[in-house]
């Protein structure tokens, strides 16, 4: 049966749907031999031959992993510059597992990794609003008039925010602790809500991707994924596609 060649990448694990498109239109996947660049194009899976970058698409056992990103790690599968990978503390695991979503270099905490480009895609896609939650050490000591600015929504890169949940944590010598909630995903989003209220932040975590918590896991190490974990991530509706993952 002949599926959309983004869905059959994501599947294989190649890459979130996303990110097969771009190998898409960079000539880097063949069927049959031939090169594709057309978004429409199909294949049947049990049929055609699929290759990316020469290699033939292998559909393994999905595995679904919660890593602990240290900072100093390029959250990408290769880096020009030499870099630690966040791949690189996954070495045990024998397969290729990519991130989704990101971490900036010099943020820590919890990094969904994952072989499974469907599931990958659906917690990236606005629809499902998966939020992520987040500790942020900030300079200074915000007003609350400035934090519920955060929750309302604020202007940042000239687009406003989807209001936030943020909750006060701690104040102390000079820096706040602050914990909030998005569903979001634009670059250093965090780091720039925070700056447009004058608090540059000092250090950064993920704590948690909907309701699956990082918990006590130690950075740098990560823990494998079963099913109730899985479900935690969407708090408030399931994706069809993956419900078969999920049930």
């Amino acid at each position: 049966m002949e599926e959309r060649l983004q869905k059959i990448l994501a599947k294989a694990g190649i890459a979130s749907r996303r990110k097969a498109e771009q190998l898409i239109l960079e000539g880097r996947i063949r069927i049959n031999g031939h090169v594709v660049t057309g978004m429409g194009s199909k294949a049947d899976p049990n049929r055609d031959t699929i290759t990316c970058d020469g290699h033939p698409l292998v559909f393994e056992e999905k595995i679904y992993v919660l890593l602990n990103k240290p900072a100093g790690y390029v959250t990408t599968l290769s880096d020009p510059q030499g870099r630690p990978m966040v791949s690189d503390l996954l070495a045990d695991i024998p397969l290729r597992l990519f991130p989704v979503g990101r971490l900036d270099l010099d943020t820590e905490g919890a990094l969904l990794m994952t072989n499974d480009g469907e599931l990958g895609n659906a917690i990236l896609h606005p629809r499902y609003e998966v939020n992520k939650t987040y500790e942020a050490e900030v300079s200074g000591s915000p007003s609350v008039d400035k934090l519920k600015r955060l929750e309302s929504g604020i202007e940042i890169d000239g687009v406003m925010t989807r209001p936030a949940v943020v909750r006060l944590l701690r104040r102390h010598k000079g820096t706040t602790l602050v914990e909030i909630t998005i569903h979001e995903g634009k670059k250093r989003q965090v780091r720039k809500m925070f700056q447009a209220i004058n608090h540059r932040v000092l250090h950064l975590r993920r704590t948690a991707y909907g309701n699956l918590r990082l918990g006590s896991l130690p950075l740098g190490k990560y823990r494998v994924l079963n099913q109730n974990d899985l479900k935690k991530i969407f708090t408030r509706k399931i994706p069809f596609t993956i419900k078969n993952i999920l049930a």
